[in-house]
């Protein structure tokens, strides 16, 4: 598919991209991209919750009454989990939540998220930004020249840029990464995907090898 190269102030630049059908005009699969989506969601917990067992909570380990003849319920001591203070039965422990995805399942969900976009006609592509200084107001309005402003954005380099990164990263709904770092869950979690025409070259290139 072909996409315009729009300039700074949203304007066409004449010149086009190519964006390979293989990557971007796929049949997308939705469950390949339910799985990767999960599996990042899933990477960001830390798994630190825990709950003290009746062998960690404070309390004297003498048992509280005689086992028999006392008309009442068998008891242990005061670590007992029936007792208010006792230990947790069952409770959580510290454990990973991480889920294995093979590479080329990881690869179909990002292809077939970038079918959705491009279906959707919410794909950008604008010319390579240099900025001399960060300036986060500069970068505002260059997003609300090309007409996205207020929408969520990923913008994706094809190389990290510290200028640029300073710049976009106190716009609200907007994210950038550089391309070599895309994953799934930012291109579901994006309303606009902004592609530099660098960034959009490289794909062209990468399919070429292929």
């Amino acid at each position: 598919m072909q996409l315009e190269v729009l300039n700074k102030q949203g304007k066409k630049t004449g010149r086009t991209v190519e964006l390979p059908e293989e990557i971007f005009g796929i049949e997308p699969n939705d469950h390949v991209i339910y799985l990767a989506v999960k599996q990042y969601q899933a990477a960001q917990r830390q798994g630190t919750h825990k709950v003290k067992t009746r062998a960690e909570v404070k309390g004297s380990s003498r048992k509280l009454h005689r086992q028999k003849g006392t008309g009442g319920s068998r008891k242990g001591n005061i670590r007992n989990p029936l007792y208010k203070g006792g230990g947790s039965i069952f409770g959580p422990k510290p454990h990973g939540y991480d889920i294995k995805l093979n590479r080329k399942v990881k690869d179909l969900a990002k292809m077939s998220a970038l079918s959705h976009k491009a279906k959707d006609n919410a794909i950008v592509v604008v010319e390579d930004i240099t900025l001399e200084s960060p300036g986060t107001g500069i970068f505002a309005d260059i997003l609300g020249k090309l007409k996205i402003a207020g929408k969520k954005t990923l913008f994706v380099s094809p190389e990290y840029n510290d200028n640029i990164y300073l710049s976009l990263r106190n716009i609200p709904k907007v994210n950038g990464v550089v391309l070599s770092d895309i994953n799934t869950y930012d291109l579901v979690n994006a309303d606009v995907l902004v592609l530099t025409e660098g960034a959009a070259k490289i794909f062209s290139e990468q399919e070429e090898e292929a």
